[in-house]
């Protein structure tokens, strides 16, 4: 029988309330007395000499306080990048400088030259049209393998190439890996795109620069997924601000994605400028703004390689990937195509030999970043199509290939560098063709056919490094910061707890699943549990939310903190029962002495804390607060099978997704209405990718599909219902709630699975010589690989 509380229970999201209401506070909602605006002033071309800037008019113009140009932040730092690579030949990475406003060029089509502050939002704009730009237009640097030519035109001069690292993983494999395909039985190869993605969240960016003149006290109010980092950031690596004179409130957030991780360029500015000129600075994105200033997603170039023996047996796997950095290393861009990426490349399966190459380049387009799943989608497209080309060449059914090839044991120490430590790969597949009826495909297959349609079935497995951490280890691999998370638990005197987090909630339901765990460890009401988070002055020092760590990290710290709250009590409560603590014990929040009618109330122990007039002064401090900090010793793995059934119209090559199921195993499960709700999420986005969505440029860099009337988001008649299940579980070792993550599974298994299935419904319907097509599968492009 489902729960109807604390954890395991689909506890109703309590955030809804206030967002379906529209009671909820994000940041464009915040305005400050004697606020003034920011407009941005953007490059129209991707790369040029910046030969001038005429603000003259524009500072003339009603409401203008001042214009801001790139001589303003001469002496100001810029932008850092929070990982750094070495290369497969010990060297550190190319790594340019990137101002918080151009200076000399401008190296893509939405890079700030310039912003002005007025009275007004409309009167900023107004005078952000007079401002005067003078560009020397330089020829674009857009494809990466052309970028790399000795005589391409270099992003930056100060830089010998465009080539930011030529990173090698194993880089001892390499030759055993090539001897392997030497003798290999079979050799599968595949070239493939994924394509450059712009994440969209709901809310645009929104920042807010404020100042204190009397303290001296700066405060950035920001649409960010962690605030602690920003702050870190822009302190001391920007603007200069020690950081307790800096204060950084990221409110209600409308989605991230990832892309709401990192530190702008705007976020600095408005802080900047409010200390200039004395009064709050904000800055509001607009939609098709946001397409060329967020950090774009993906954007890989792969030929991927896999050696197997006589049966089918994978002997070895290599790859060679060119990574596009755009015009600057965005925060932790360095890391999504290397560590993100090589790292996940053995998938579910033992395979022995693995050589992953990766090269980044840089090119005049916007920055790509992390985006949902950030470098493990990539790894398990290249991966799952390239096995599932390998089967059909091979005469083995993909799912009997798969399971051929799966690691069965655990713990399995991978060749490229990680250890999984738990799973059952077989049970999440044998749920899968469960829940997908696999069986009775072939009646629908016929159905289809009768009315002229094409079918096929595409499945895949996936397998992500979640939790992202230790600190320890991401230090070894170029982490500049620590990736750790804190708690800090506070009860109140009547009972109440109040939960300040380090993680940050952007539409995972924090509020609901953090309070079911505190709730259900202390066996009070879940409405007991206030979780505070996203305000840097009343948090603890934490890494924020991404790469599915929120309960994996966040979520364990604050288990930590709780049990400090539930020794302290128990010490207080035999007290009051003149027993000891090592007798205590507390469910449904009453302690009680072992093999004794004894007991004492929660919230009469809790009183006695901040009353302590029956209190063991001598040996405990009065009150009940708490913070713990909690950095991992590995990873977490959520793995997955994944099923996708289509239907292919012959006559216009469009692809109607008839059918969608996901088995995951993400550990013990807190909350299973949200992790349904999340893997949904996920899917759509991975079938968005693999049907609809693709940042184009043309040749002079400009952004063709940079507006919704050009980049195709999908809508609710694009997705189908989908069957998931979670119920084969594994528990992660590693840390005290078993949790391993669920956020960005959805948008990781369905791209493959989406595409598996169209070119399945083709080689059924004759068309053999289509054994690949590149996302998106649109109807032009899958009419058109019919046609040959």
């Amino acid at each position: 029988m489902p729960k109807d509380h604390g954890i395991g229970a689909s506890s109703k999201r309590r955030e809804d309330k206030r967002f379906l209401t529209g009671k909820g506070r994000y940041t464009d909602d915040i305005n400050l007395p004697g606020q003034a605006h920011a407009w941005f002033v953007r490059s129209q071309v991707a790369h040029g000499r910046l030969t001038g800037v005429d603000t003259s008019a524009a500072e003339a113009m009603p409401g203008v306080l001042r214009v801001f140009t790139g001589a303003d932040f001469e002496g100001v730092g810029g932008l850092p990048c929070g990982w750094l690579v070495t290369d497969r030949f010990g060297q550190p990475m190319q790594e340019p400088g990137h101002p918080v406003l151009a200076r000399g060029k401008v190296r893509h089509v939405g890079d700030p030259v310039a912003v002005v502050v007025a009275e007004t939002a409309e009167q900023a704009r107004d005078a952000a049209e007079a401002v005067e730009v003078e560009i020397d237009e330089l020829p674009a640097v857009l494809d990466m393998k052309a970028a790399l030519d000795p005589d391409a035109p270099l992003v930056h001069d100060e830089l010998k190439n465009n080539l930011c690292y030529d990173w090698g993983f194993v880089e001892e494999n390499r030759a055993a890996v090539d001897a392997a395909f030497e003798t290999a039985a079979h050799v599968t190869t595949l070239d493939l795109v994924n394509q450059r993605l712009v994440p969209n969240a709901m809310e645009p960016r929104v920042a807010l620069g404020d100042f204190n003149p009397a303290t001296e006290d700066s405060t950035l109010y920001t649409t960010s997924q962690n605030p602690h980092v920003i702050r870190l950031l822009m302190g001391a690596f920007v603007l200069g601000i020690p950081e307790h004179k800096l204060r950084v409130i990221a409110p209600d957030v409308g989605g991230g994605f990832g892309s709401k991780i990192f530190h702008y360029a705007e976020e600095a500015f408005c802080t900047f400028a409010a200390k200039q000129l004395k009064r709050p600075v904000k800055w509001t994105c607009t939609r098709s703004e946001a397409f060329i200033s967020d950090a774009h997603g993906r954007d890989h170039v792969t030929r991927i390689e896999l050696a197997l023996d006589a049966e089918g047996h994978f002997q070895a796997l290599r790859t060679e990937t060119h990574a596009n950095m755009g015009a600057y290393l965005s925060t932790f861009a360095p890391s999504i195509p290397t560590w993100l990426h090589g790292t996940l490349m053995a998938g579910n399966y033992k395979t022995p030999l693995i050589y992953v190459n990766v090269k980044a380049v840089f090119t005049n387009t916007v920055p790509v970043d992390a985006y949902r799943g950030a470098g493990r989608p990539e790894a398990t497209y290249q991966l799952e199509r390239v096995i599932d080309k390998a089967a059909r060449e091979m005469g083995i059914d993909p799912v009997e290939i798969r399971r051929r090839n799966f690691i069965t044991e655990f713990p399995y120490a991978t060749p490229v560098a990680v250890e999984y430590d738990t799973g059952d790969y077989n049970a999440t597949l044998d749920k899968l063709l469960e829940i997908a009826d696999v069986a009775g495909f072939e009646a629908r297959l016929a159905d289809s056919k009768s009315r002229g349609m094409l079918r096929g079935l595409g499945l895949n497995c996936y397998i992500e490094a979640c939790g992202i951490a230790p600190s320890q280890l991401v230090g070894q691999l170029g982490a500049r910061a620590g990736l750790y998370e804190s708690a800090t638990v506070r009860v109140n005197a009547t009972g109440g707890l109040v939960v300040m987090t380090g993680s940050h909630s952007h539409g995972q339901g924090h509020e609901t699943t953090f309070a079911q765990v505190v709730a259900d460890m202390i066996g009070i009401g879940e409405d007991m549990v206030e979780i505070v988070h996203g305000d840097t002055a009343n948090t603890p020092m934490g890494m924020g939310t991404y790469g599915s760590r929120s309960l994996a990290v966040g979520g364990s710290a604050m288990v930590r903190a709780t049990n400090k709250i539930i020794a302290k009590a128990k010490k207080i409560a035999a007290h009051l029962m003149e027993a000891a603590p090592e007798d205590i014990e507390l469910k449904d929040g009453r302690f009680s002495v072992a093999g004794t009618d004894k007991s004492v109330a929660w919230g009469d122990v809790t009183l006695a804390a901040y009353v302590p007039h029956n209190y063991p002064l001598e040996d405990i401090e009065p009150g009940l607060e708490e913070t713990a900090f909690y950095d991992p010793n590995n990873f977490t793995y959520p793995a997955g099978v994944y099923a996708c059934e289509v239907e292919v119209d012959p006559d216009t090559g469009k692809v109607t997704v008839c059918s969608f199921a996901a088995a995951d195993d993400f550990g013990n499960i807190v909350n299973p209405m949200i992790v349904s709700g999340q893997v949904h999420g996920g899917i759509a986005q991975g079938v968005g990718q693999a049907l609809l969505e693709a940042a184009s440029y043309d040749d002079y860099g400009q952004l063709l599909s940079g507006s919704y009337m050009d980049y195709a988001m999908p809508r609710a008649d694009d997705v189908p219902f989908y069957r998931v299940d979670h119920s084969c579980a594994t528990p992660c070792t590693h840390n005290p709630l078993g949790v391993k993550g669920c956020g960005e599974a959805g948008a990781i298994g369905s791209p493959p699975a989406v595409v598996n299935a169209v070119v399945d419904a083709l080689q059924r319907a004759g068309h053999t010589g289509v054994t690949h097509i590149d996302m998106p599968l649109t109807p032009s492009r899958v009419w058109a690989a019919m046609q040959g």
